[in-house]
């Protein structure tokens, strides 16, 4: 069975955004859609008893999706309305879907406050992919034809998991794969023979990177031969370089580690630094 493509929705202009990406893209790849509103008994309102605010809620989340089945009357959609926290809710969800889509308040004068709690908690604790829409998002000719932008590092097997996203999007799409490798020199005490000697082998430190991007490439080529691929080599930190070709992008994918440290999950520093400043969709990939 076609795991679906899952849109959290709250009514807000960013969920709505989110909304119409979401249905977009189950489209493009031929699967189902999910919406999901997650809710919570207002006591406050004291006029309102639990039924009458849970038939509320799903006359405004049906309102939404009527839109949106309206403009794609092929798509298949299903409607989940949740009683609970949304950061626990849209997590457990995501487990279950190809990928989760969320909306986020765009741009805005303090840094940090862009994404929202619940957008961070369910990124950093999600099993599977995230994709934030900004509110405003709108499909454009100029979008259409830029490129799905991938952020790769380490070796074939660091990344697998962004690649294969990026590459399945893109086909999707018929969209390029632009793929991303930043580097920086490493400290002196990082030299050792054995480096040394691939570096040598390599030609030097950008050919060394070269390489390395070219072999966690080719087994997504082999399996994606129709997709056109662009090699983008930089010396920077990642962020910076991933957000320098963020005009080229009509979809920005990150991975992030998916293992919890001490202080609990975390998004990550370069996924966080593109959620914040890219404009457009950032998909964030968790890989092991």
């Amino acid at each position: 069975m076609a795991r679906p493509i899952t849109a959290g929705v709250d009514g807000t202009e960013e969920s709505r955004a989110a909304l119409d990406w979401a249905a977009r893209e189950a489209v493009r790849r031929g699967l189902p859609l999910r919406v999901l509103h997650a809710w919570r008994y207002a006591e406050a309102l004291a006029t309102a008893d639990r039924d009458t605010q849970h038939r509320w809620v799903q006359e405004g989340v049906a309102e939404a999706v009527r839109a949106v089945a309206e403009r794609h009357p092929e798509l298949t959609v299903n409607v989940d309305v949740v009683e609970g926290g949304a950061a626990h809710s849209l997590a457990r969800v995501a487990a279950e879907a190809e990928m989760l889509v969320l909306g986020s308040r765009g741009h805005g004068p303090v840094v940090g406050f862009l994404l929202g709690s619940v957008g961070q908690q369910v990124i950093a604790e999600a099993a599977g992919p995230v994709v934030l829409v900004r509110a405003g998002d709108r499909p454009t000719a100029e979008a259409a034809g830029r490129d799905v932008v991938v952020g790769q590092h380490g070796g074939p097997e660091d990344s697998a998991a962004a690649l294969r996203f990026a590459f399945e999007a893109a086909a999707a799409r018929r969209a390029t794969v632009r793929a991303v490798r930043a580097w920086t020199l490493p400290p002196v005490f990082a030299y050792s023979p054995g480096s040394l000697k691939l570096l040598d082998d390599a030609g030097g430190l950008e050919p060394y990177e070269k390489r390395m991007l070219a072999e966690a490439l080719q087994p997504w080529r082999e399996r994606f031969p129709d997709v056109p691929v662009a090699q983008h080599i930089e010396m920077g930190s990642a962020g910076q370089v991933l957000l320098s070709v963020v005009g080229r992008a009509q979809l920005m994918v990150v991975g992030r580690r998916a293992h919890r440290t001490a202080v609990g999950a975390r998004i990550g520093s370069v996924a966080h630094g593109v959620l914040h400043h890219a404009d457009c969709p950032v998909a964030v990939v968790p890989h092991d």
